[in-house]
């Protein structure tokens, strides 16, 4: 229960206290921190361990041993991170905050592949990360906290950054076939090899999913392919990602712990909804080294994404069919001295972007038939930064930045201006505004430090400015007679304090705490404008660790405690009174899973593995004045893996062991509690093939 958090936290921070005393205090003689390379901090490959700043990582090991089938089960070992999973492969980003729903909700993160944002800067979709082929990743990086003075708009409170599979060194040829409940099932195959200077790597999955719930049935494929050139001058890495899905969309139910429901958890109060996506991505990173010290890599990339959704969250469910071009240019000069690293890019990007929402029949004066919002949104944006850090034998190493961006939209309505609402309209819910253009000027900066308390104990210190510019929607999908939305671009000022390291040569920890505020927060007023102003504060404390009891046994612990209120007296949507000092809705105040880890493969004869897997969740609170809440979760999951011949392994995934009635997500809304109800006890199977592995 909320009432019960401060209890919570005070334990949390217990632990951190008695993890750290005898870390801090110890005189440890033991070799050298591992590297753990790092390409998201600095957009080139580094050692992370002296980095003053918060990031996880997720290794191709790892991610082949869990399996996933959606991104949450993932990010479920990043503190501080919570993806939220809708229906088939919907998800919302929570990092280092609530989870932000809304117009420009997504654009508080940087969701990329391979370092490229996903979807168009100003373009984002909260449901973005089904884009990606994190099933068969090489790894996946997460940056915590604002990240703008790299990568620009949107990474304000985070990056989530899906990297390839680089080719191996030698033929890698398996096919994987999985099935599990609801008519679950899934192919995933992948090829790689490197000859000569020349290396590929293939990487590509269907799945065929029924569905828990009634017409919840999805159909998605993904494919990327990778090829690497290590010329004599050039070293070039070329990607092309490509991703479909088509899906029924069940959506929430609602009505007081509906989700408890035997009956009600498998309905689908919108059986005719639905969601047809397509992305494709395609870039090329040419590198050279200039002289010894100074490299050059330039990185020319296109983008298309399409889709089309019905918007069964709303009662009169219009259609929308949204769609986004882009041409873009990323120019980096990395300079490498023995004091110092240095890098000065510049980013360049085009987009061609078209919105369109309709509705079959009408459903009030309000919400007429027809033709609600048409528009196209041509944006170009630039941006010149600076990233300098220091490297030496000294304990201590200086990481500090800057990012100068500018954005401009040119907005043209393709249908008549003002409302589509006939005259028995009362309020008429949609405003078309006339074509204009906007421009926005944004600035950010991030200053570290780090010192090395020992050879294997690293503190912190950063200061860092994010920003996100608004989003095309924001600006242009108005409503109730709005003419113009006169937006600033979102700030946030982040401040953390952090300490990692290896104690004993065995344990990894890396504990985090950090205060940020957020200033000219978008969002939309009691008259369903939008409008900027308002202020948002974020403190917490993260917790990673991992410890190897014996040779056999280990544990694992990713966990944070935080607060996330409303900072100013603000009229929001749905909103009465002074909401100053309220959580903001869908932020439990703790979260994290833990995990136990059985190596028995001296036991099985080969390799083998097991991990039980808790995760937990918190209470939270489901709208700005706190009346209503959700009471919050504990799952338990196992998973055992063992090779049965050299070529041959197999894999079984138990989700919610215990069978527990829970929500992935909830919210409150039109006067209803509404959930989106966790899938009961699974049972997953796959069989993996390697079909040879000779020398390449």
């Amino acid at each position: 229960m909320l009432a019960n958090t401060p209890t919570l936290s005070r334990q949390f921070l217990s632990v951190v206290v008695m993890l750290l005393l005898p870390v801090i205090s110890s005189s440890v003689q033991s070799n050298t921190l591992e590297e753990n390379i790092l390409v998201t901090a600095s957009r080139v490959e580094e050692n992370a361990m002296k980095l003053p700043l918060a990031w996880s990582t997720v290794n191709s090991e790892t991610l082949q041993f869990i399996d996933p089938i959606h991104i949450n089960e993932i990010m479920q070992r990043v503190p501080g991170a919570w993806i939220s999973r809708g229906n088939g492969q919907e998800s919302i980003i929570a990092l280092r905050s609530p989870v932000l729903t809304g117009a420009g909700g997504c654009g508080a993160f940087f969701s990329a592949a391979d370092g490229i944002s996903l979807r168009a800067p100003g373009f984002c979709n909260v449901n973005q990360l089904f884009d990606t082929n994190f099933e068969q990743a090489g790894r996946i990086e997460v940056i915590r906290g604002p990240a703008t003075a790299l990568y620009g708009s949107n990474a304000m409170h985070g990056v989530i950054n899906v990297i390839s599979a680089a080719p191996t060194e030698e033929i890698d040829n398996r096919l994987a076939l999985e099935a599990g409940p609801y008519d679950y099932y899934r192919a995933k195959y992948r090829y790689s090899n490197t000859i000569g200077k020349h290396g590929i790597s293939v990487s590509a999955n269907g799945t065929t999913d029924g569905g828990y719930k009634d017409d919840s049935d999805y159909d998605q494929q993904k494919v990327t392919v990778r090829h690497d050139y290590a010329g004599q001058h050039w070293d070039v890495r070329t990607v092309l990602d490509a991703a479909n899905l088509n899906q029924n969309t069940a959506g929430f139910i609602e009505g007081y712990q509906a989700y408890k429901d035997s009956d009600l958890k498998k309905r689908n109060p919108n059986p005719n909804a639905y969601r047809d996506a397509w992305s494709v991505r395609l870039y090329s990173a040419a590198s050279i080294a200039l002289n010894d010290t100074n490299t050059l890599t330039v990185t020319p990339y296109l983008r298309d994404n399409d889709m089309e959704f019905l918007q069964h969250y709303l009662p009169w469910q219009p259609v929308e069919e949204n769609a986004h071009d882009s041409l873009g240019l990323r120019a980096t000069l990395q300079t490498n001295t023995d004091t110092l690293r240095w890098i000065n890019g510049i980013d360049m990007e085009y987009t061609n972007a078209s919105l369109k929402e309709t509705q079959d029949e009408d459903f009030s004066p309000n919400q007429p038939a027809g033709v609600h919002y048409d528009y196209q949104v041509n944006a170009t944006g630039g941006a010149i930064y600076s990233q300098l850090r220091t490297q030496s034998d000294s304990p201590w190493e200086i990481d500090g930045g800057v990012r100068l961006e500018y954005t401009h939209y040119d907005y043209n309505n393709k249908t008549a201006d003002g409302a589509p609402c006939g005259p028995a309209a009362t309020a008429c819910r949609f405003y078309r505004p006339s074509d204009r253009e906007d421009s926005f000027t944004d600035w950010s900066l991030n200053a570290g430090v780090s010192y090395s308390l020992t050879e294997n104990h690293i503190a912190y210190l950063r200061l860092a400015r994010g920003f996100r510019a608004p989003q095309a929607t924001e600006l242009y999908r108005l409503q109730g007679g709005q003419e113009t939305a006169n937006l600033n671009s979102e700030k946030i000022d982040n401040i953390e304090l952090g300490l990692r390291g290896d104690w004993l040569g065995t344990t990894r920890y890396d504990v985090a705490v950090y205060y940020m505020h957020k200033d000219d927060v978008i969002f939309q007023d009691a008259n369903r404008y939008n409008v900027s102003g308002a202020k948002t504060r974020h403190y917490g404390a993260e917790l990673s660790v991992d410890y190897p009891i014996n040779d056999s046994w280990s544990v694992g612990i990713d966990a944070n405690v935080a607060n996330h209120t409303y900072d100013s007296n603000i009229e929001l949507l749905g909103s009465s009174g002074n909401i100053q000092g309220n959580d903001i809705d869908t932020a439990p105040k703790a979260f994290g899973s833990a995990r136990l880890d059985w190596d028995f493969s001296t036991l099985a004869g080969r390799s083998s593995r097991a991990e039980l897997e808790w995760v937990y969740m918190d209470s939270y609170y489901l709208e700005p004045q706190n009346n209503h809440q959700y009471d919050g979760h504990s799952l338990v999951n196992l998973r055992i893996t063992s090779d049965l011949t050299p070529r041959l392994s197999a894999g079984l995934r138990l989700t919610n062991l215990l069978d527990e009635d829970y929500a992935e997500r909830a919210d409150f809304g039109f006067g209803e509690y509404r959930y989106f109800v966790g899938q009961p006890r699974g049972a997953y199977v796959q069989i993996s093939y390697q079909f040879g592995a000779t020398q390449g």
